[in-house]
């Protein structure tokens, strides 16, 4: 029975981590917070922005989404969908973006490393 207490409580806290990961990026899209997202970022980042679409470095990424987030305020970011692949190794958040210069799509796509999720693709999608 302790197993299983244990066991239950070690799924709990590993849930309410990705959770919490969610809600940091969906927070720093809402507020254009670049070393939020940054810390999510994987060390190679497949990144789609007015201006630039490539595969490039962590501190590539960071500096382009600065970039945007400079030359396209964000006045709020509305979570669309949310959810996992079967094998629970990815996860995924579709969203929209509002900002003083107009609307965007925007596509996250994460992988599961070493416990904990990093951002492998984020796609900006003018509407």
């Amino acid at each position: 029975m302790k197993n299983l207490i244990w066991i239950f409580g070690l799924l709990l806290f590993a849930w309410s981590a990705d959770g919490q990961t969610v809600n940091d990026i969906t927070g720093a899209l809402r507020q254009g917070k670049v070393e939020v997202l940054a810390r999510y970022l994987d060390r190679n980042v497949e990144i789609a922005i007015p201006g630039k679409d490539d595969m490039v470095s962590k501190a590539e990424a960071s500096e382009a989404l600065r970039k945007f987030f400079s030359n396209y305020h964000p006045r709020s970011f509305s979570e669309m969908h949310q959810g996992r692949s079967k094998g629970q190794d990815s996860q995924y958040i579709i969203g929209n973006l509002n900002t003083d210069r107009g609307s965007f799509r925007v596509y996250i796509y994460m992988k599961s490393q070493n416990g904990s999720f990093a951002i492998q693709e984020i796609r900006f999608d003018k509407e």
